[in-house]
């Protein structure tokens, strides 16, 4: 065990690592972040941040020998530094589980290889025959690029010859992966704590709703039957015990139409679909991710409210004249009201698709708390 007092380090600077310095700050613990770019909301919350390259290795190892457990707040940061500086001192998760979910191809490989449902695909490695890939895996179907995807980025859907040779031509030099389309009638996510001694806590099942490939809407409890609930958390927590998993890990996946359900993509580390607990759970995810480094006992993950409902806020609730933004967003409009809980990410530079904050809206009834959150997203952009 880590007690507290000791120190976690954190690769990455963003919203996620704020939010877990903010956990961790409160059993205790020291929290230090490495994070190339100097202005970051993590680093602003730290006791310590180191601003340099993740290939700067003598850095990343001055930095990994000042930290008591050293874990992740993304996944796009390189392996080959990791591997070569695991003497130094200890990683959670393991840098191998961070190769895996970094890279679309690896990720449906090993998904494959260990039996899980997924998504049929196809890989074309850079140069190939990305035309015949697609014809193999047949339309509608979606080619992504293998490495470092995220919020829909480096991704097209081909649905006729006109969309495969666009494909063929934004793909061309690069390794990719093509996977059929799914029809599917909700998007779930459950997120997966385990411990070194090998204790795993799932918390509950979200439905998520996305617009133009971003995280909207996060729904809890998810609106689908208790059996396929059960179900998805069951193949979270196997997930978990195969990778050997210490730390959090967020496991997406589709419901279909024909009622299975398919593994879509992995993140070990807090997610965006988790943000709902640090209002409406006994535990939030951050401070489950801490415990599970640490060594510490998980914590309970029972929700301390009947429903909530998780919104994403972009820069594009700011106001904008052209490209200039004007003025803020309306936050009286939630402030005002008792059972909304707004969270911003110290981000001094709002764009339109930039995450800048979230609210989550608690309640007792799924539906009217749904309603609510859509109507106070509404008031936000007015």
């Amino acid at each position: 065990m880590i007690s507290p007092g000791k120190t976690l380090g954190v690769l990455g600077g963003g919203q996620l690592g704020r939010m877990f310095a903010h956990s961790a700050e409160r059993l205790g613990y020291r929290v230090h972040v490495y994070e190339p770019s100097v202005d970051s909301p993590a680093a602003e919350v730290s006791a310590h941040s180191v601003h340099a390259p993740y290939t700067d290795l003598e850095q990343l190892e001055a930095f990994v020998r000042g930290c008591d457990v050293v874990t992740y707040e993304f996944e796009n940061i390189p392996c080959e530094p990791l591997w070569r500086l695991e003497h130094a001192g200890l990683f959670h998760p393991k840098w191998q589980i961070l190769e895996v979910a970094q890279n679309r191809l690896r990720e449906k490989t090993w998904l494959r290889k260990n039996e899980f449902p997924h998504v049929r695909f196809a890989e074309c490695e850079a140069g190939g025959d990305l035309a015949a890939a697609i014809r193999s895996i047949g339309l509608p179907c979606v080619v992504k690029t293998a490495d470092f995807g995220y919020d829909g980025k480096g991704q097209l859907k081909v649905t006729d010859e006109a969309t495969l040779a666009r494909a063929v031509s934004s793909f061309a030099g690069q390794r990719a992966v093509v996977e059929r389309w799914v029809d599917f009638k909700c998007e779930l996510s459950v997120l997966v704590a385990r411990s070194s001694a090998g204790e795993t806590r799932c918390f509950p099942v979200a439905e998520n709703i996305h617009t133009k490939h971003i995280l909207d809407f996060s729904i809890l409890p998810a609106r689908v039957a208790p059996e396929l609930q059960q179900k998805a958390l069951a193949l979270a927590e196997a997930i978990a015990e195969r990778l050997g998993l210490v730390g959090l890990l967020a496991v997406e996946m589709f419901l279909t139409d024909r009622g299975e359900i398919l593994v879509n993509e992995m993140a070990p580390r807090p997610h965006n679909s988790g943000h709902w607990s640090m209002d409406a759970c006994v535990t939030s995810q951050f401070e489950q991710h801490v415990r599970a480094v640490a060594g510490l006992p998980l914590g309970d993950v029972s929700m301390s409210s009947p429903a909530a409902v998780m919104v994403n806020i972009l820069g594009d609730a700011w106001k904008w004249s052209g490209d200039k933004c004007v003025g803020e967003p309306a936050w009286a409009a939630l402030l005002r009201e008792p059972r909304v809980h707004l969270h911003l990410y110290g981000k001094k530079e709002p764009r339109p698709g930039r995450k800048m904050g979230h609210f989550t809206v608690t309640g007792t009834d799924i539906t009217e708390t749904l309603e609510r959150a859509r109507r106070l997203k509404a008031a936000l952009h007015a």
